[in-house]
Order: C-alpha cells, then sequence, then structure tokens
C-alpha cells in the first residue's frame, strides 16, 4: 500500500492491522557521467515498491533530498543542512507516530545521511528521556545495500570497480527500474581514483567527475533486476521481523 495513493481512511484502516512503515529516504545529488541526480532516493523507492507487490505493507512517501553538501560542487546537487535535515526527519517521526505508527522503517540510500539519520533519531528519542516516559515506538534505520544478501550479491556481480560513490550496483537498479532514463559515457580511468570525502570544492578537485572508486560501466538491467528482487525480499522480512519487535508500553 502506498501512502501518497492512499486516502485516510485507508490509512486508518492498515493501522488497524499493522503499526509498522517503510520510509525510503535519500539524496538527490551528482553520480557521475551516467548516474541519475535521484539515484540515491530512487534505489530505496524501486525497492520498496517491489516489496509492496506482494507483501501487505504501507510505504510512506519517499524522503528524497538528503544531506549532499560534499557534492555540491555538482550542478542539480540539492543538499539540507545536517541540521535542517535532522529536524526534518524528526517532524516526520511525530507526524506518523502522532497517527500510531509504532515501528518506522528508514530504508537509505545515500551513505552521507547516516549519522544524521542516527543522530535525528536520538534527539526524537530525547522527547521521552528527558520527559522521564517510554517513548512507545522504535525506529530502525536500514541502508538497502546492507540487507541481507544484498551486499553479497553486489560483491558477486562487480568483484572490482565497485567503488564508494556512482556504484554499479546502485546504476544498475536504476538502469532496471527507468531504462528509457538509462545514460552511457566513457569513463576515464575506468575505475575512479578512492580518497577522503569533505567538502565540495575539495570533492570536486579530488573526483572530477564525480565517482569515488567505481566503475558504473559494468551496471547492466539485469544485474540491477537480481539486485531489486533480492532485497525486495529481504526487506519485506526485516519488516516482519521488525513489526514481531515487542515496544514496551
Amino acid at each position: 500500500m502506498l501512502m501518497h495513493l492512499s486516502t485516510w481512511p485507508e490509512v486508518e484502516q492498515f493501522i488497524a492491522r499493522s503499526r509498522t512503515i517503510v520510509v525510503p529516504i535519500g539524496s538527490n545529488e551528482q553520480h557521475g557521467p551516467t548516474g541519475l541526480l535521484g539515484t540515491d532516493w530512487l534505489c530505496p523507492e524501486i525497492i520498496a515498491l517491489e516489496a509492496e507487490r506482494t507483501a501487505d505493507i504501507l510505504v510512506a512517501p519517499t524522503f528524497n533530498i538528503g544531506m549532499a553538501q560534499h557534492h555540491l560542487a555538482f550542478a542539480g546537487t540539492i543538499s539540507l543542512r545536517p541540521s535542517t535535515f535532522i529536524a526534518a526527519i524528526g517532524d516526520w517521526i511525530r507526524s506518523l507516530t502522532g497517527h500510531g505508527f509504532e515501528k518506522i522503517l528508514f530504508l537509505n540510500g545515500h551513505g552521507g545521511n547516516i549519522a544524521s539519520i542516527e543522530a535525528a533519531f536520538s534527539e526524537v528519542y530525547a522527547d521521552a528521556s528527558f520527559a522521564k516516559r517510554r517513548a512507545g515506538y522504535a525506529l530502525k534505520l536500514c541502508n538497502w545495500w546492507d540487507l541481507p544478501g544484498v551486499g553479497e550479491l553486489a560483491r558477486e556481480q562487480f568483484p572490482s570497480g565497485h567503488g564508494a560513490h556512482a556504484t554499479p550496483s546502485e546504476i544498475a537498479i536504476t538502469q532496471w527500474a527507468l531504462p528509457h532514463a538509462r545514460k552511457s559515457a566513457h569513463y576515464a580511468p575506468q575505475i575512479a581514483p578512492s580518497g577522503p570525502i569533505r567538502e565540495a570544492l575539495e570533492f570536486r578537485a579530488r573526483y572530477p567527475d564525480g565517482r569515488v572508486g567505481s566503475d558504473p560501466g559494468q551496471a547492466t538491467p539485469e544485474k540491477g533486476e537480481a539486485l531489486v528482487k533480492l532485497a525486495a525480499q529481504s526487506l519485506a522480512q526485516e519488516l516482519d521481523a521488525f513489526s514481531l519487535e515487542p515496544v514496551p508500553a
């Protein structure tokens, strides 16, 4: 069930049978010469939508702008400051828990979001802790590439040149789901350099085409399909297990 295509009575009916929801979250940022700017929010959304096709889950609207300040030297990147991002996540959580959701799983597609999402969770839990009461809900962060079996499959598909940004695995997922948006380019060097990630101008000087340690030319729609199918199955299982975790009253 997709929240943005549902009515409020339909969401109320879902809450009556399940208090768990998945929120795809990512970033709108450069992904090298062939990666779509929306790659990091598209991947978790694609996986969640695939899981929803066969499982009784509720998928929230995608949180598609993240903490991508280190990519701002590339046209098209849109970023929130960490503090803004943390505050926005907190308001999403407070809105959803106010409706009765008790388990919120954020399916993340951008490594740069991780620290800020975890900080947002701490901020929200602090609401209860400082008031000396139980929160009554549980929050979970899950990166799509960390879903059971997915990382292993990606390493098998791309034993070299996977890298850390504009990876062939994420490019393959968008190629499968959005074949009309597939891009091509000549990579030089074939495998991009690797190194630290700091601020925007240094990032562009160190990684001039936007890639970090990756060779996206290895991506194929077939490999993307295999990744999505496995990730969707693993996500449904993760949501089932999360739903069964007790939440102290």
